[in-house]
């Protein structure tokens, strides 16, 4: 199957089925924690079309003394993350997704990754863009970071068709399961 039919499929069955669904938040720490990170910068995204809600992972962390940080679209489909707190505030894209101001560029050591699909080996579905591939691909060249999916159980298929240049994560976090 294409991935658009897939991603048109899921996308639909996410709409029919989303729930505010909140995840276990001391494991989402004990996670961070095992990567052994000194500060880590934690890399989340805003949620739309009824994604994971990340920004509550994120409050949480960060009023527990995590720096926080969240994307800015540029040119290219290309994405920087920024340093962010709750108390600043967020601007609309042009694509209407609140992203922070851009002041200060950072590179996540943990970094939450939105996504529409997964499989078992890994490999995410995304809108098709290739934002986070591409993300994920210069931040490697840059640094060691951990890259963790937040899904829906059922976001879960059989397998994603992947290609060259799509990456796959570290993990996928489900509120019933964790994906290694």
């Amino acid at each position: 199957m294409l991935k658009r039919n897939i991603r048109k499929r899921l996308i639909k069955e996410r709409l029919l089925n989303y729930k505010n669904i909140k995840f276990n938040l001391s494991e989402i720490i004990s996670i961070i924690k095992k990567k052994k990170f000194k500060n880590p910068i934690i890399g989340g995204y805003y949620p739309v079309n009824c994604e994971i809600d990340c920004i509550y992972i994120l409050n949480f962390l960060e009023k527990k003394k995590y720096n926080i940080s969240l994307p800015v679209i540029g040119k290219n489909n290309s994405m920087e993350f920024y340093k962010y707190s709750f108390k600043d505030q967020l601007y609309l894209n042009k694509y209407g997704i609140p992203e922070p101001k851009k002041n200060k560029i950072v590179y996540p050591d943990f970094l939450f990754v939105p996504l529409v699909g997964f499989d078992h080996r890994l490999y995410r579905l995304g809108y098709g863009g290739g934002y986070y591939d591409r993300y994920l691909n210069k931040l490697g060249k840059i640094k060691n970071f951990t890259s963790a999916g937040l899904a829906f159980s059922f976001q879960k298929i059989n397998r994603v068709p992947n290609e060259l240049f799509d990456k796959r994560l570290d993990m996928i976090i489900t509120s019933t399961k964790t994906y290694l």
